[in-house]
């Protein structure tokens, strides 16, 4: 069965969101149990699972200013929520969807992983050891945005050729 996109595909938006922010929280969860002793995972080449705890934002700038990081993610999702009635592509409805969805994930962790309201730190553990660790959230706040982009940059060119 395949999955179409519409305009009207109201509960696509709500399946994405819901998808990953529970792929994001059952990974995380697994990494909780499976890392905590300081174990790691090689995988291949520089790939591996790590456990690291981020206090801050993207590539651990910002730490200690976790409850305002949270509150501009939520605010954030809120703002993307009420633009997803503007998406005039799949691909932006998809990217949308995405970013709100990573959002959440982390605003989950700060939420419940802490010992005061917005306190708790972002469990990250993909580790390329290249690049900073990162989680499945990370992962789809990056690809929503690279999805809207490219819905942004087609549409565009799109105008230029009409």
């Amino acid at each position: 069965m395949a999955l179409v996109l519409t305009r009207s595909a109201g509960q696509t938006p709500k399946l994405i969101i819901v998808a990953v922010v529970i792929a994001d929280q059952a990974t995380k969860n697994w990494a909780l149990n499976s890392l905590s002793d300081g174990r790691t995972i090689d995988l291949f080449w520089t790939l591996r699972f790590n456990l690291v705890f981020n206090s801050g934002m993207a590539f651990s700038q910002g730490q200690g200013l976790g409850r305002l990081i949270g509150l501009l993610a939520i605010g954030v999702a809120v703002w993307l929520w009420l633009s997803l009635k503007k998406a005039s592509t799949n691909l932006s409805l998809v990217g949308t969807a995405m970013l709100i969805g990573g959002a959440l994930g982390n605003v989950v962790d700060r939420l419940f992983r802490g010992e005061k309201w917005l306190a708790g730190s972002v469990i990250d553990f993909i580790d390329l050891q290249w690049f900073p660790v990162f989680n499945i959230a990370d992962s789809a706040v990056t690809l929503g945005a690279a999805m809207l982009i490219t819905s942004s940059v087609v549409a565009s060119r799109t105008k230029l050729q009409s």
